[in-house]
Protein backbone atom coordinates (compact mmCIF):
# COMPACT_ATOMS: atom_id res chain seq x y z
CA UNK A 1 0.00 0.00 0.00
CA UNK A 2 1.31 3.42 -0.94
CA UNK A 3 2.04 5.52 2.18
CA UNK A 4 -0.69 8.08 2.84
CA UNK A 5 -0.02 11.68 3.78
CA UNK A 6 -2.16 14.13 5.68
CA UNK A 7 -3.35 17.48 4.38
CA UNK A 8 -0.20 19.15 5.75
CA UNK A 9 2.03 16.79 3.74
CA UNK A 10 3.15 14.63 6.68
CA UNK A 11 3.07 10.83 6.63
CA UNK A 12 -0.08 9.54 8.30
CA UNK A 13 0.78 7.49 11.37
CA UNK A 14 -2.49 5.60 11.40
CA UNK A 15 -4.37 5.56 8.06
CA UNK A 16 -8.06 5.08 8.82
CA UNK A 17 -9.77 1.82 7.97
CA UNK A 18 -12.44 3.79 6.13
CA UNK A 19 -13.59 7.35 5.86
CA UNK A 20 -16.77 9.18 5.13
CA UNK A 21 -15.37 12.09 3.17
CA UNK A 22 -17.56 14.48 1.27
CA UNK A 23 -17.44 18.00 -0.21
CA UNK A 24 -19.27 19.11 2.91
CA UNK A 25 -20.43 22.64 2.33
CA UNK A 26 -21.01 22.25 -1.42
CA UNK A 27 -23.46 19.40 -0.82
CA UNK A 28 -25.27 21.11 2.04
CA UNK A 29 -28.44 21.91 0.08
CA UNK A 30 -28.83 18.30 -1.01
CA UNK A 31 -28.15 17.04 2.51
CA UNK A 32 -30.74 19.37 4.02
CA UNK A 33 -33.30 18.03 1.57
CA UNK A 34 -32.35 14.46 2.44
CA UNK A 35 -32.63 15.17 6.18
CA UNK A 36 -36.02 16.76 5.61
CA UNK A 37 -37.21 13.54 3.99
CA UNK A 38 -36.36 11.77 7.25
CA UNK A 39 -38.38 14.18 9.36
CA UNK A 40 -35.83 16.94 9.96
CA UNK A 41 -37.25 20.33 9.07
CA UNK A 42 -35.30 22.41 6.54
CA UNK A 43 -33.11 25.24 7.77
CA UNK A 44 -35.02 28.46 8.33
CA UNK A 45 -32.18 30.53 9.73
CA UNK A 46 -31.37 33.89 8.28
CA UNK A 47 -27.86 34.45 6.94
CA UNK A 48 -25.55 34.78 9.92
CA UNK A 49 -21.94 35.94 10.26
CA UNK A 50 -19.05 33.49 10.45
CA UNK A 51 -16.70 34.44 13.27
CA UNK A 52 -13.16 33.12 12.76
CA UNK A 53 -11.24 31.66 15.70
CA UNK A 54 -8.37 33.72 17.08
CA UNK A 55 -6.60 34.11 20.39
CA UNK A 56 -7.45 36.97 22.71
CA UNK A 57 -4.81 38.43 25.03
CA UNK A 58 -2.12 35.92 24.11
CA UNK A 59 -0.18 34.78 21.06
CA UNK A 60 -0.55 31.25 19.78
CA UNK A 61 2.77 29.40 19.55
CA UNK A 62 3.76 28.35 16.02
CA UNK A 63 6.28 25.93 14.53
CA UNK A 64 9.01 26.69 11.99
CA UNK A 65 6.45 26.54 9.17
CA UNK A 66 4.10 29.00 10.85
CA UNK A 67 1.48 26.41 11.88
CA UNK A 68 0.13 26.19 15.45
CA UNK A 69 2.73 24.24 17.42
CA UNK A 70 1.74 20.81 18.74
CA UNK A 71 3.58 19.14 21.63
CA UNK A 72 3.04 15.40 21.99
CA UNK A 73 6.03 14.68 24.24
CA UNK A 74 6.94 16.38 27.47
CA UNK A 75 10.28 18.17 27.90
CA UNK A 76 13.01 16.31 29.78
CA UNK A 77 12.23 17.08 33.41
CA UNK A 78 12.81 15.58 36.85
CA UNK A 79 10.14 13.07 37.76
CA UNK A 80 8.42 12.86 41.17
CA UNK A 81 9.50 10.20 43.63
CA UNK A 82 7.85 6.81 43.22
CA UNK A 83 4.64 6.50 45.23
CA UNK A 84 2.51 3.52 46.24
CA UNK A 85 -0.08 4.57 43.64
CA UNK A 86 2.55 4.27 40.90
CA UNK A 87 2.93 0.57 41.68
CA UNK A 88 0.80 -2.49 41.02
CA UNK A 89 0.07 -4.71 44.01
CA UNK A 90 2.78 -7.11 42.84
CA UNK A 91 5.30 -4.26 42.73
CA UNK A 92 4.27 -3.14 46.24
CA UNK A 93 4.76 -6.64 47.59
CA UNK A 94 8.22 -6.85 46.03
CA UNK A 95 9.09 -3.47 47.54
CA UNK A 96 8.13 -4.43 51.11
CA UNK A 97 10.03 -7.71 50.78
CA UNK A 98 13.12 -5.71 49.78
CA UNK A 99 12.68 -3.90 53.11
CA UNK A 100 12.72 -7.23 54.97
CA UNK A 101 8.95 -7.39 55.60
CA UNK A 102 6.38 -10.00 54.56
CA UNK A 103 4.36 -9.36 51.40
CA UNK A 104 1.05 -8.89 53.25
CA UNK A 105 2.32 -5.55 54.58
CA UNK A 106 1.78 -4.19 51.07
CA UNK A 107 -1.94 -4.95 51.38
CA UNK A 108 -2.07 -3.18 54.73
CA UNK A 109 -0.38 -0.10 53.28
CA UNK A 110 -2.73 -0.17 50.32
CA UNK A 111 -5.77 -0.39 52.60
CA UNK A 112 -4.66 2.68 54.53
CA UNK A 113 -4.27 4.65 51.31
CA UNK A 114 -7.12 3.48 49.06
CA UNK A 115 -9.75 2.75 51.74
CA UNK A 116 -8.94 5.15 54.59
CA UNK A 117 -7.23 7.84 52.46
CA UNK A 118 -4.44 8.24 54.99
CA UNK A 119 -0.66 8.46 54.65
CA UNK A 120 -0.05 9.34 58.31
CA UNK A 121 2.09 6.63 59.97
CA UNK A 122 0.39 7.36 63.31
CA UNK A 123 -2.83 5.94 61.84
CA UNK A 124 -1.15 2.70 60.72
CA UNK A 125 -1.32 0.85 64.01
CA UNK A 126 -1.41 -2.55 62.29
CA UNK A 127 2.16 -2.01 61.03
CA UNK A 128 5.27 -2.62 63.17
CA UNK A 129 5.83 0.54 65.23
CA UNK A 130 9.56 0.58 64.43
CA UNK A 131 8.85 0.53 60.68
CA UNK A 132 5.87 2.90 60.30
CA UNK A 133 7.77 6.11 59.67
CA UNK A 134 10.15 4.45 57.23
CA UNK A 135 7.32 2.80 55.29
CA UNK A 136 5.34 6.04 55.09
CA UNK A 137 8.39 7.93 53.87
CA UNK A 138 9.14 5.35 51.18
CA UNK A 139 5.61 4.67 49.94
CA UNK A 140 3.96 8.06 50.44
CA UNK A 141 6.22 10.93 49.34
CA UNK A 142 4.35 14.24 49.33
CA UNK A 143 3.10 14.87 45.79
CA UNK A 144 0.35 17.48 46.12
CA UNK A 145 0.20 20.54 48.36
CA UNK A 146 -3.03 22.51 48.44
CA UNK A 147 -2.38 26.14 47.56
CA UNK A 148 -5.95 27.37 47.38
CA UNK A 149 -9.52 26.23 47.07
CA UNK A 150 -12.48 28.21 45.78
CA UNK A 151 -16.05 27.16 46.50
CA UNK A 152 -19.38 28.06 44.95
CA UNK A 153 -21.88 29.65 47.29
CA UNK A 154 -23.72 26.36 47.82
CA UNK A 155 -20.39 24.57 48.52
CA UNK A 156 -21.34 21.86 46.03
CA UNK A 157 -18.47 22.71 43.68
CA UNK A 158 -14.86 23.21 44.79
CA UNK A 159 -11.89 24.11 42.60
CA UNK A 160 -8.50 23.12 43.99
CA UNK A 161 -5.13 24.59 43.07
CA UNK A 162 -2.33 22.11 43.76
CA UNK A 163 1.43 22.64 43.88
CA UNK A 164 3.44 19.63 42.78
CA UNK A 165 6.86 18.60 44.10
CA UNK A 166 8.68 20.80 41.57
CA UNK A 167 6.51 23.89 42.06
CA UNK A 168 4.31 23.20 39.02
CA UNK A 169 0.65 24.14 39.51
CA UNK A 170 -2.39 22.12 38.43
CA UNK A 171 -6.09 22.25 39.18
CA UNK A 172 -8.97 19.86 39.77
CA UNK A 173 -12.68 20.47 40.30
CA UNK A 174 -14.94 18.53 42.68
CA UNK A 175 -18.70 18.58 42.02
CA UNK A 176 -21.59 17.02 43.91
CA UNK A 177 -24.81 16.22 42.06
CA UNK A 178 -28.02 14.62 43.35
CA UNK A 179 -26.81 11.04 42.92
CA UNK A 180 -23.08 11.21 42.24
CA UNK A 181 -19.86 13.01 43.09
CA UNK A 182 -17.66 13.86 40.12
CA UNK A 183 -14.03 14.93 40.10
CA UNK A 184 -12.53 16.58 37.04
CA UNK A 185 -8.83 15.69 37.13
CA UNK A 186 -5.77 17.06 35.37
CA UNK A 187 -3.45 14.70 33.50
CA UNK A 188 -0.77 17.21 32.46
CA UNK A 189 0.62 20.51 33.67
CA UNK A 190 -0.32 22.77 30.80
CA UNK A 191 -1.25 21.29 27.43
CA UNK A 192 0.47 20.88 24.09
CA UNK A 193 -2.62 20.90 21.86
CA UNK A 194 -2.57 24.72 21.51
CA UNK A 195 -6.34 25.25 21.05
CA UNK A 196 -7.02 29.00 20.84
CA UNK A 197 -10.12 28.91 23.09
CA UNK A 198 -8.58 26.96 25.99
CA UNK A 199 -6.94 28.71 28.94
CA UNK A 200 -4.90 25.62 29.85
CA UNK A 201 -2.94 25.51 26.60
CA UNK A 202 -1.81 29.11 26.51
CA UNK A 203 1.58 28.40 28.10
CA UNK A 204 2.16 25.09 26.32
CA UNK A 205 3.05 21.76 27.90
CA UNK A 206 5.12 21.88 31.08
CA UNK A 207 5.14 18.14 31.82
CA UNK A 208 3.06 15.01 32.18
CA UNK A 209 1.66 14.14 35.57
CA UNK A 210 2.71 10.82 37.07
CA UNK A 211 0.20 8.08 37.75
CA UNK A 212 0.29 8.86 41.46
CA UNK A 213 -0.13 12.61 40.91
CA UNK A 214 -3.36 11.84 39.06
CA UNK A 215 -4.60 9.37 41.68
CA UNK A 216 -3.67 11.72 44.52
CA UNK A 217 -6.21 14.25 43.22
CA UNK A 218 -8.93 11.65 43.88
CA UNK A 219 -7.59 10.66 47.30
CA UNK A 220 -7.39 14.34 48.32
CA UNK A 221 -10.97 14.88 47.13
CA UNK A 222 -12.14 11.85 49.13
CA UNK A 223 -10.55 13.33 52.25
CA UNK A 224 -12.47 16.57 51.69
CA UNK A 225 -15.74 14.67 51.27
CA UNK A 226 -15.07 12.53 54.36
CA UNK A 227 -14.48 15.70 56.37
CA UNK A 228 -17.93 17.00 55.40
CA UNK A 229 -16.54 19.93 53.41
CA UNK A 230 -18.52 19.35 50.21
CA UNK A 231 -22.09 20.62 50.25
CA UNK A 232 -25.08 18.32 49.67
CA UNK A 233 -28.03 19.46 47.52
CA UNK A 234 -31.48 19.35 49.06
CA UNK A 235 -32.84 15.85 48.63
CA UNK A 236 -29.49 14.59 47.34
CA UNK A 237 -27.62 11.52 48.53
CA UNK A 238 -24.84 12.15 51.00
CA UNK A 239 -22.28 10.14 49.02
CA UNK A 240 -19.01 9.84 50.92
CA UNK A 241 -16.49 9.38 48.10
CA UNK A 242 -15.85 10.30 44.48
CA UNK A 243 -18.04 8.11 42.27
CA UNK A 244 -17.17 9.57 38.85
CA UNK A 245 -13.90 10.80 37.37
CA UNK A 246 -13.63 12.82 34.17
CA UNK A 247 -10.27 13.45 32.50
CA UNK A 248 -11.34 16.92 31.40
CA UNK A 249 -9.05 19.05 33.54
CA UNK A 250 -5.67 20.36 32.45
CA UNK A 251 -3.92 18.52 29.64
CA UNK A 252 -4.63 16.09 26.78
CA UNK A 253 -5.07 12.72 28.53
CA UNK A 254 -4.13 10.56 25.53
CA UNK A 255 -0.84 12.45 25.11
CA UNK A 256 0.07 11.03 28.56
CA UNK A 257 -1.31 7.63 27.67
CA UNK A 258 0.71 5.22 29.82
CA UNK A 259 0.36 7.15 33.07
CA UNK A 260 -3.32 7.91 32.50
CA UNK A 261 -4.09 4.24 31.87
CA UNK A 262 -2.11 3.20 34.94
CA UNK A 263 -4.18 5.70 36.94
CA UNK A 264 -7.36 4.19 35.49
CA UNK A 265 -6.19 0.76 36.67
CA UNK A 266 -5.71 2.14 40.20
CA UNK A 267 -9.24 3.55 40.05
CA UNK A 268 -10.94 0.34 38.93
CA UNK A 269 -8.81 -2.26 40.75
CA UNK A 270 -10.68 -3.76 43.69
CA UNK A 271 -9.62 -2.67 47.17
CA UNK A 272 -7.06 -2.81 48.55
CA UNK A 273 -5.20 -2.78 45.22
CA UNK A 274 -7.14 0.29 44.13
CA UNK A 275 -10.26 2.36 44.65
CA UNK A 276 -12.76 -0.18 43.31
CA UNK A 277 -14.54 2.32 41.06
CA UNK A 278 -16.71 1.37 38.08
CA UNK A 279 -14.91 1.80 34.76
CA UNK A 280 -18.18 3.07 33.29
CA UNK A 281 -18.00 6.03 35.67
CA UNK A 282 -14.60 7.11 34.33
CA UNK A 283 -14.54 9.36 31.27
CA UNK A 284 -11.40 9.74 29.16
CA UNK A 285 -11.54 12.64 26.70
CA UNK A 286 -9.38 13.69 23.77
CA UNK A 287 -9.27 16.31 21.03
CA UNK A 288 -8.67 13.51 18.54
CA UNK A 289 -5.37 11.60 18.86
CA UNK A 290 -6.48 8.80 16.56
CA UNK A 291 -3.75 6.16 17.20
CA UNK A 292 -4.29 6.53 20.96
CA UNK A 293 -8.08 6.25 20.58
CA UNK A 294 -7.62 2.96 18.73
CA UNK A 295 -5.21 1.78 21.40
CA UNK A 296 -7.72 2.70 24.12
CA UNK A 297 -10.38 0.63 22.33
CA UNK A 298 -8.20 -2.44 22.75
CA UNK A 299 -7.48 -2.03 26.48
CA UNK A 300 -10.44 -4.09 27.62
CA UNK A 301 -11.47 -1.49 30.20
CA UNK A 302 -14.95 -0.13 29.38
CA UNK A 303 -14.36 3.51 30.29
CA UNK A 304 -16.61 6.16 28.79
CA UNK A 305 -14.89 7.79 25.83
CA UNK A 306 -15.45 11.44 24.91
CA UNK A 307 -14.32 13.12 21.69
CA UNK A 308 -13.97 16.90 21.85
CA UNK A 309 -15.10 17.67 18.30
CA UNK A 310 -16.39 21.28 18.43
CA UNK A 311 -16.82 21.49 14.64
CA UNK A 312 -17.88 18.92 12.03
CA UNK A 313 -16.17 20.63 9.08
CA UNK A 314 -12.41 20.64 8.66
CA UNK A 315 -12.26 24.26 7.51
CA UNK A 316 -13.32 25.49 10.95
CA UNK A 317 -11.90 22.63 13.02
CA UNK A 318 -8.43 23.21 11.58
CA UNK A 319 -8.51 26.62 13.26
CA UNK A 320 -10.21 25.57 16.51
CA UNK A 321 -8.36 22.28 17.11
CA UNK A 322 -4.83 22.42 15.62
CA UNK A 323 -4.39 18.63 15.88
CA UNK A 324 -7.07 18.42 13.17
CA UNK A 325 -4.27 19.03 10.67
CA UNK A 326 -2.81 15.68 11.75
CA UNK A 327 -6.03 13.66 12.13
CA UNK A 328 -9.08 15.39 10.72
CA UNK A 329 -12.69 15.36 11.86
CA UNK A 330 -13.63 12.31 9.80
CA UNK A 331 -10.65 10.30 11.03
CA UNK A 332 -11.46 11.23 14.62
CA UNK A 333 -15.09 10.20 14.15
CA UNK A 334 -13.96 6.93 12.53
CA UNK A 335 -11.80 6.18 15.57
CA UNK A 336 -14.65 7.11 17.94
CA UNK A 337 -17.01 4.78 16.08
CA UNK A 338 -14.38 2.04 16.22
CA UNK A 339 -14.26 2.52 20.00
CA UNK A 340 -18.00 1.87 20.11
CA UNK A 341 -17.65 -1.21 17.89
CA UNK A 342 -14.83 -2.65 19.98
CA UNK A 343 -16.28 -1.93 23.43
CA UNK A 344 -20.04 -1.60 22.96
CA UNK A 345 -19.82 1.66 24.92
CA UNK A 346 -21.66 4.67 23.54
CA UNK A 347 -19.36 7.59 22.76
CA UNK A 348 -19.84 11.17 23.93
CA UNK A 349 -19.27 13.91 21.35
CA UNK A 350 -18.36 17.14 23.13
CA UNK A 351 -19.29 20.35 21.32
CA UNK A 352 -18.71 23.79 22.87
CA UNK A 353 -21.30 26.12 21.34
CA UNK A 354 -19.72 29.46 20.43
CA UNK A 355 -21.76 32.36 19.11
CA UNK A 356 -21.57 32.78 15.31
CA UNK A 357 -18.53 30.51 15.14
CA UNK A 358 -19.73 26.91 15.25
CA UNK A 359 -23.39 27.14 16.23
CA UNK A 360 -24.93 27.47 12.76
CA UNK A 361 -27.88 25.20 12.01
CA UNK A 362 -26.14 23.74 8.95
CA UNK A 363 -23.33 22.53 11.19
CA UNK A 364 -25.84 20.67 13.34
CA UNK A 365 -27.16 19.08 10.14
CA UNK A 366 -23.66 18.17 9.01
CA UNK A 367 -22.76 16.73 12.41
CA UNK A 368 -25.92 14.61 12.41
CA UNK A 369 -25.16 13.38 8.89
CA UNK A 370 -21.62 12.35 9.79
CA UNK A 371 -22.69 10.55 12.95
CA UNK A 372 -25.58 8.74 11.25
CA UNK A 373 -23.41 7.74 8.29
CA UNK A 374 -21.50 5.46 10.65
CA UNK A 375 -24.54 3.98 12.37
CA UNK A 376 -27.34 4.73 14.76
CA UNK A 377 -27.23 4.88 18.54
CA UNK A 378 -23.45 4.82 18.89
CA UNK A 379 -22.94 8.46 19.93
CA UNK A 380 -24.48 11.04 22.25
CA UNK A 381 -23.79 14.73 21.63
CA UNK A 382 -23.13 17.04 24.58
CA UNK A 383 -23.30 20.71 23.58
CA UNK A 384 -21.38 22.72 26.15
CA UNK A 385 -22.63 26.23 26.98
CA UNK A 386 -19.91 28.85 27.31
CA UNK A 387 -19.98 31.82 29.65
CA UNK A 388 -21.53 34.94 28.12
CA UNK A 389 -18.47 37.19 27.65
CA UNK A 390 -19.28 40.67 26.26
CA UNK A 391 -16.72 41.83 23.70
CA UNK A 392 -15.16 38.40 23.24
CA UNK A 393 -15.50 36.15 20.21
CA UNK A 394 -15.46 33.18 22.61
CA UNK A 395 -18.91 33.77 24.01
CA UNK A 396 -22.11 31.85 24.54
CA UNK A 397 -24.58 31.14 21.78
CA UNK A 398 -27.97 32.79 22.09
CA UNK A 399 -30.57 30.57 23.82
CA UNK A 400 -32.75 30.22 20.72
CA UNK A 401 -29.73 29.30 18.58
CA UNK A 402 -28.64 26.75 21.17
CA UNK A 403 -32.09 25.17 21.22
CA UNK A 404 -32.24 25.06 17.42
CA UNK A 405 -28.86 23.29 17.31
CA UNK A 406 -30.02 20.70 19.85
CA UNK A 407 -33.39 20.21 18.15
CA UNK A 408 -31.82 19.55 14.77
CA UNK A 409 -29.59 16.83 16.17
CA UNK A 410 -32.39 15.21 18.14
CA UNK A 411 -34.75 15.40 15.16
CA UNK A 412 -32.11 13.63 13.06
CA UNK A 413 -32.07 10.78 15.55
CA UNK A 414 -28.87 11.78 17.36
CA UNK A 415 -29.40 11.87 21.16
CA UNK A 416 -28.33 15.32 22.33
CA UNK A 417 -28.37 16.87 25.80
CA UNK A 418 -27.10 20.29 26.87
CA UNK A 419 -24.41 19.70 29.45
CA UNK A 420 -24.95 20.96 33.00
CA UNK A 421 -21.70 22.91 33.33
CA UNK A 422 -20.54 23.49 36.88
CA UNK A 423 -18.02 25.94 38.29
CA UNK A 424 -18.28 28.81 35.82
CA UNK A 425 -18.38 31.41 38.59
CA UNK A 426 -15.11 30.05 40.03
CA UNK A 427 -13.42 29.54 36.62
CA UNK A 428 -13.79 25.81 37.04
CA UNK A 429 -15.70 24.99 33.87
CA UNK A 430 -14.42 23.44 30.63
CA UNK A 431 -11.52 25.37 29.14
CA UNK A 432 -11.16 27.64 32.15
CA UNK A 433 -8.45 25.81 34.14
CA UNK A 434 -5.21 27.76 33.94
CA UNK A 435 -3.58 27.11 37.37
CA UNK A 436 -2.83 30.71 38.25
CA UNK A 437 -1.47 31.38 41.74
CA UNK A 438 -3.04 34.77 42.36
Amino acid sequence: MKPQKDRAGRLKLNPPRKQFLDPEVEQLADERARLAQHGVRPAMEKPRPQVQPRTEGWTQRTDAEGRPKLEFKQPRVTQPAQHLADMSMVDREEKVKELGLPAFRARQLSTHYFTHYTTDPADMTDLPAAKRDELAEIFFPNLLTEVRRIETEDRQTIKFLWKLFDGVLVESVLMRYQNRVTLCVSSQAGCGMNCPFCATGQAGLTRNLSTAEIVEQIIAANRVIAAGQLGVPEGGRNIERVTNVVFMGMGEPLANYRRVMNAVHRMVDDAPAGLGMSARNITVSTVGLVPAINRLAGEGIPVTFALSLHAPDNELRDQMIPVNSRWDADEALDAAFNYYVQTGRRVSIEYALIKDMNDHAWRADLLAKKINARGRGWAHVNPIPLNPTPGSIWTASEPDITQEFIDRLNDAGVPTTLRDTRGKEIDGACGQLAAEDA
